[in-house]
């Protein structure tokens, strides 16, 4: 392979090779495979680059030799300290044929024995039965004849993530958050500083991209995921892109064993399974202040579990099934007392084919614990024409999209640019309007229709077939009242 391949060039070998490993190694295994080497791969590299920089600083400092041979091998110097077996120069030196696996399991233990936070945080699955060595070995060939670019590992990890997601469809819920929608959420919220919290993290993409964003490093970040191997894919996607993150030092549910009960977040960010029947729930849990959710759906477990980490004046985004903005009994209590205690500032219907992992339409919940000069006032936007779509049964929102629905709350919420509802798209409503509806807010209700002109174009193209329905009427016909639940589904991501 050619030596100056890109980075993109490396990903799309790097993926084929994925792809021949497809019947020799099931899905979640070639997963941690691919991802575990890469994240071998980049640690070797940063590691590198980073003995480099503080060498030329304490040489041009005018540290002396001795003190700065100390500092060159202090561990607190790094992020990750790379023990000399776990360098990829070590790596390529003795990975050979049957002791391929071997070597690099060997590699991943060396690296949790000298780092105490990482450790039972590595996959070991290298040696395993069912992994081929011959594939492995033709794997790990890509890494010994391409130089690693660490500024561009960050984005080799999270565009591998995109295509396992794809690549496993509806399982992809347990790991994956689409990158557009975690975009559209972190410009909503701009959590740029302080503490941000994900409670079902999975691989910690909208983690990532809120630490990242605007070259901002000022987050303290926290995170939880139910499931070993998605939070083990996490600790490394975190490490990768630089962040020093916790995720606690165990996966557990977050709905029954909050692994983070003292925290006080400025931001959480939280894509939940949606409509999940079989959770644990506790009736004297004290996080169910505005009621105590139904056994048969946690969402508004999941929203409150959100609110019970907030500050003062902290926000939420919450992604979930539109169901939870009209369902009824015990839910409709709940999204009464949230509204009545101006939690909620912002409802977002999102468009189709979002996720691969699910058809069950989506909204977002923008909560708000300090709403400032927007007292007992909602905005509701109809994004469900936002979006193109890039692949079969597969939307992205693009750039203009997300500064379209962005631009809005923003200006709602008075940022200085003039806010105005706009019809088939947004419509700020206050409490007595969302009384009269039943505290229903799905944005349907609130957002109006086109003008009357508009209104008879439509009727005058309805009557060859072809009606432009206008985004509310669409959200009217097309909304169930309460989609069938997943019963078995695990905690899904960012």
């Amino acid at each position: 392979m050619d030596q100056e391949a890109s980075a993109e060039e490396f990903g799309d070998l790097l993926w084929r090779a994925v792809e021949r490993l497809r019947g020799y190694v099931d899905v979640p295994q070639y997963k941690e495979l691919v991802l575990g080497l890469v994240f071998l791969r980049h640690a070797s590299a940063a590691f590198d680059e980073r003995r480099r920089e503080l060498t030329e600083t304490l040489f041009r400092t005018g540290v002396p030799e001795e003190r700065a041979a100390e500092q060159l091998e202090d561990p607190a110097q790094y992020l990750v300290w790379v023990p000399q077996t776990a360098t990829w120069s070590w790596i390529e030196a003795n990975a050979r044929g049957d002791n391929t696996g071997r070597v690099l399991d060997a590699a991943m233990d060396a690296i949790m024995q000298a780092n105490p936070s990482l450790a039972g945080v590595l996959p070991k699955v290298f040696d395993r039965p069912g992994t081929v060595p011959r594939q492995l070995a033709s794997l790990l060939g890509l890494f010994h004849h391409t130089s690693y670019d660490v500024a561009r590992g960050g984005k080799l990890y999270d565009d591998l993530l995109g295509a396992f997601a794809r690549a496993e469809g509806k399982r992809s819920s347990e790991f994956h958050t689409p990158r557009s929608l975690t975009r559209l959420i972190v410009d909503m919220l701009e959590p740029y500083q302080g503490r941000v919290y994900d409670p079902v993290c999975g691989t910690a993409g909208m983690l990532v991209q809120a630490a990242t964003s605007h070259g901002y490093r000022q987050l303290s970040v926290y995170g939880q995921d139910i499931h070993i191997r998605t939070w083990r894919l996490a600790r490394m996607n975190l490490l990768i892109h630089g962040i020093d993150a916790n995720l606690s030092d165990r996966w557990a549910d977050t709905l029954a064993a909050d692994q983070h009960p003292h925290l006080q977040a400025d931001f959480v960010l939280a894509h939940p399974p949606f409509n999940v029947k079989d959770w644990p729930r506790d009736v004297s849990d004290p996080r169910w202040v505005y009621g105590v959710p139904p056994a048969g759906n946690a969402n508004y477990a999941w929203l409150q579990h959100a609110i019970s980490k907030l500050t003062p004046t902290g926000t939420a985004a919450v992604i979930l099934a539109t169901g939870s903005l009209n369902s009824r009994n015990a839910e409709a209590g709940i999204r009464r007392s949230l509204l009545e205690a101006d939690l909620v500032s912002c409802i977002v219907v999102l468009p189709p084919h979002l996720f691969p992992s699910t058809t069950i339409p989506a909204c977002l919940w923008i909560i708000d614990k300090d709403k400032q000069s927007r007292r007992n006032q909602f905005l509701f936007i109809d994004a469900q024409k936002s979006g193109e779509m890039v692949r079969k049964a597969e939307r992205v929102l693009t750039d203009a999209d997300l500064a379209n629905i962005a631009g809005t709350y923003h200006a709602w919420r008075g940022s200085g640019q003039p806010y105005e509802n706009r019809p088939e798209f947004c419509q700020s409503a206050d409490l007595e309007a969302v009384r009269a509806n039943d505290y229903a807010l799905t944005p349907a209700l609130y957002v109006k229709p086109p003008p009357p002109l508009m209104q008879d174009l439509y009727a005058i193209f309805d009557g060859y077939g072809f009606p432009p329905r206008s985004a509310a009427q669409s959200t009217a016909d097309t909304t169930p009242s309460n989609e069938s639940a997943i019963t078995s589904a695990p905690d899904s991501s960012s």
